[in-house]
């Protein structure tokens, strides 16, 4: 998994633009196909060009608990470090986030996503669930250093057949936010 981009942040790894980061342990999931189509549309909307990296912790996470260092998790954390926007995705697990997801993002130095847009979204089974996607998933990524624009998406299964209407609405939403903050980083 390379880390593309050339520039840095004061102080920090290569930024990488547009990185969907994906909480699911299956592999070519769902969560995965969603995750990389939002930050497509959010991508679209801010002007940055080419599809976004992707970091699927289904490949690492045999590795996120082992004692010593891994390359590849080293890697996928440089590059959700660097990068300026990032999609965190993952299905609704007992009413929250996957705990994959959370070992990841644990591994993480507080202010990692300092500068960096977060754009949280929730795959689940029951819309009951919505509010975990502000409750649990937001709150991580805020303690991180993150800009979280309002609203995260909490995306019910049931509107999967439908996602591009369902992205559109979203990223209407979420777009001009994380732009702002991104031509605010840029000093703009």
């Amino acid at each position: 998994m390379p880390v593309t981009g050339g520039r840095r942040r004061p102080g920090g790894p290569p930024t990488g633009s547009l990185v969907a980061l994906v909480g699911n342990p299956r592999a070519d999931s769902r969560t995965r196909a969603v995750a990389v189509a939002a930050a497509e549309e959010v991508g679209r909307r801010i002007g940055h060009d080419g599809p976004p990296e992707v970091v699927d912790l289904s490949a690492l996470g045999p590795h996120l608990l082992t004692p010593g260092p891994s390359a590849g998790v080293e890697v996928a954390l440089e590059l959700v470090a660097g990068a300026d926007v990032l999609v965190v995705a993952s299905p609704t697990y007992k009413a929250t986030y996957t705990g994959l997801l959370k070992v990841f993002l644990d591994r993480l130095p507080g202010g990692a996503l300092a500068g960096t847009v977060a754009l949280p979204l929730l795959v689940m089974g029951d819309p009951r669930h919505a509010l975990a996607v502000e409750l649990h998933l937001r709150p991580v990524l805020v303690e991180l250093g993150a800009h979280v624009p309002t609203p995260g998406l909490a995306l019910p299964e049931s509107e999967l057949p439908d996602l591009g209407r369902a992205l559109t609405r979203w990223a209407d939403r979420i777009a001009p936010q994380a732009a702002a903050v991104i031509r605010e980083g840029a000093g703009t």
